[in-house]
């Protein structure tokens, strides 16, 4: 194939649709193969079956996909008036958390529903995108100084990643914060100011991680979590993620046969999903995975900067923001160049709050692949009543 079919394949406005949507199910079949995989032993010994994790991530599925289907008929006067209230419900949701919150691994960030939990700070992502989105389109309109609605918009995410905080979770701030540096970039924010919000950051981040002894020793073990004084520490889980990517090699060691999903790894179907692929599917899969992340994500960026509506455009990449950020946090964690967080990969992970907020986000980037006239054009010409 030439440069120039190549170019045409990726440019062709239609076929951004199906890159998303192809990716997002290739993905998240893959996640509920592996959740399955990962979880097997953990959940025969905490659920008394080895189906039971899995059982739950296909439930979630099951629910996130008509869901996101829905929501690309949204029209964008529905979303517009979602996006009015997103700030409140973020606030509201996150205040509940630490109301009547439950602690999981140290973090307080979720609430229990009694046959499930879930983390409303993943639901809060997409509606502080929604409101942020919203409020830059407005500053477009009017053409408004940048610094009047950073004004608005910087408290309001201090507000949610101070609430966030307050649960101890770190990992979650971070991804709030990268995802409103990210709003503020594509909106054109001056280099100046971007820098001066980008050093105050780093800033509040060296401060919360030297603040708790235990992210020092965290941060600290991501150097090297083979140390003699680490690694029965801080150092066990990002060591048993390296053992494992690197006993795969190219063709991995085969599916369901990962020894370090035998109690060794913690966290291996949420926050190492990522090593036991490379352990089981090797080189191979590992490099599928990022494949289908990259394909993800350049195309709905792609979409962003195709959308006539600045609240799309911004709304769009704001998403493509979060997925970008949190699967660089989620692998780095787990290949050691980056400390660990504890964020879930997007789709593939087990977690049913992640995977739906997630599914909200590709809901609504299908539908403005929808409203694009030349792309619903081809999907019309395609017969397929569900895709139209």
């Amino acid at each position: 194939m030439s440069n120039q079919q190549r170019e045409t394949f990726f440019t062709k406005p239609v076929n951004l649709f199906y890159m998303l949507l192809g990716s997002t199910l290739g993905l998240s079949i893959l996640g509920l193969i592996m959740v399955f995989s990962a979880s097997s032993i953990y959940s025969l010994d905490s659920k008394g079956s080895s189906y039971a994790i899995v059982l739950r991530q296909f439930i979630f599925l099951v629910f996130a996909i008509p869901m996101a289907w829905v929501f690309s008929r949204f029209s964008l006067t529905q979303w517009k008036f979602i996006a009015r209230f997103g700030f409140i419900a973020s606030v509201i949701l996150l205040a509940i958390v630490q109301l009547i919150g439950k602690s999981v691994a140290g973090n307080n960030n979720w609430i229990s529903l009694g046959f499930v939990d879930v983390q409303p700070s993943e639901i809060v992502k997409f509606l502080m995108i929604l409101w942020a989105g919203l409020m830059l389109a407005k500053q477009e309109r009017a053409g408004v100084e940048h610094t009047v609605v950073l004004k608005q918009i910087a408290p309001a995410f201090v507000l949610c990643i101070a609430l966030v905080m307050a649960g101890k979770d770190l990992g979650t701030a971070s991804i709030f914060a990268c995802i409103f540096a990210g709003l503020l970039w594509v909106s054109g924010l001056r280099l100046g100011i971007f820098g001066m919000g980008l050093s105050a950051g780093l800033v509040a981040l060296t401060a919360a991680i030297l603040m708790a002894p235990y992210r020092v020793e965290r941060f600290m073990a991501f150097l090297n979590p083979f140390a003699e004084d680490t690694y029965k520490f801080y150092g066990w889980q990002p060591a048993h993620s390296l053992l494992g990517l690197a006993s795969g090699g190219f063709f991995g060691v085969g599916l369901g046969a990962s020894r370090q999903k035998w109690g060794n790894l913690a966290a291996a179907h949420t926050d190492f999903i990522f090593s036991v692929i490379g352990e089981e599917l090797g080189l191979f899969g590992t490099i599928a995975t990022l494949l289908l992340l990259s394909i993800l994500i350049f195309s709905i960026f792609k979409l962003a900067l195709r959308a006539h509506d600045p609240m799309v455009r911004y709304v769009a990449s704001g998403f493509g923001c979060w997925i970008a950020i949190q699967s660089m946090l989620n692998i780095g964690s787990t290949i050691s160049v980056l400390p660990v967080v504890g964020v879930t990969l997007p789709l593939v992970s087990y977690g049913g709050s992640a995977l739906i907020a997630t599914y909200m986000g590709i809901g609504f980037v299908l539908g403005a692949a929808r409203r694009d006239p030349v792309i619903y054009k081809e999907l019309q010409e395609t017969g397929i009543k569900w895709l139209r």
